[in-house]
């Protein structure tokens, strides 16, 4: 007798919030927990640093190519920062899902909007961190030690427009207890790999099942 497989597709996971709310922990977290998930690899127009290598920290384009592929909707996402394109090609996170591994994307808010309006949209599962309180998020990005005071001022004023986008998202997080929202996060993930959207196989399994009631 076959048994009824287990393949699934994979998931896009969003993850967002303003800087200092622990985003990059939890998607850390999220990546030691399941080895299946793995991070998008942005394209960019920028020159490659000492030590980087082409498709494994960045894949490297020139701009024209790097409009070019923007004009042919092959980005999911994309972006200038002081001068330099970056974005997501669709093509590799299109492969990477029907192979049934899940692609986190570390994004801010604009970057995730685009993607879910992308054609891959429909494979995403969006969620936004939160910080317990202002205050918190202040200490916390005081605590990191890595920015002077008028970087922590910009990313205070930031952080009140980003939070402003948190209807957008699928999910919801207050990370007040680090270990108890990457629990939650866990938890939203597995759910969400059991639905009908991410099992491209089960219509087979079904009439496989239906066969074996014809062959008792």
């Amino acid at each position: 007798m076959v048994s009824i497989g287990q393949m699934r597709r994979g998931l896009i996971i969003i993850l967002s919030s303003p800087s200092g709310a622990g985003k990059s922990t939890l998607s850390d977290r999220l990546r030691a927990w399941d080895e299946n998930i793995v991070f998008s690899i942005s394209a960019t127009t920028r020159e490659p640093r000492e030590g980087e290598v082409n498709g494994r920290e960045y894949f490297f384009k020139s701009r024209e190519n790097f409009l070019q592929m923007v004009d042919n909707h092959e980005m999911l996402e994309h972006a200038e920062v002081f001068g330099n394109l970056y974005g997501s090609p669709q093509e590799p996170v299109a492969k990477a899902i029907e192979n049934g591994q899940d692609v986190l994307f570390d994004i801010d808010w604009q970057g995730g909007q685009q993607i879910r309006n992308s054609a891959l949209g429909k494979y995403a599962l969006s969620l936004f961190i939160l910080p317990p309180s202002i205050a918190e998020l202040e200490r916390r990005l005081k605590s990191r030690a890595k920015d002077n005071e008028n970087v922590i001022e910009n990313r205070m004023a930031m952080a009140r427009d980003e939070i402003s986008h948190w209807p957008e998202y699928d999910y919801v997080l207050i990370n007040n207890d680090l270990d108890k929202t990457e629990n939650d996060l866990k938890t939203i993930v597995s759910a969400e790999r059991l639905k009908l959207t991410q099992q491209p196989k089960i219509v087979d399994d079904v009439r496989q099942l239906n066969n074996e009631f014809e062959n008792r």
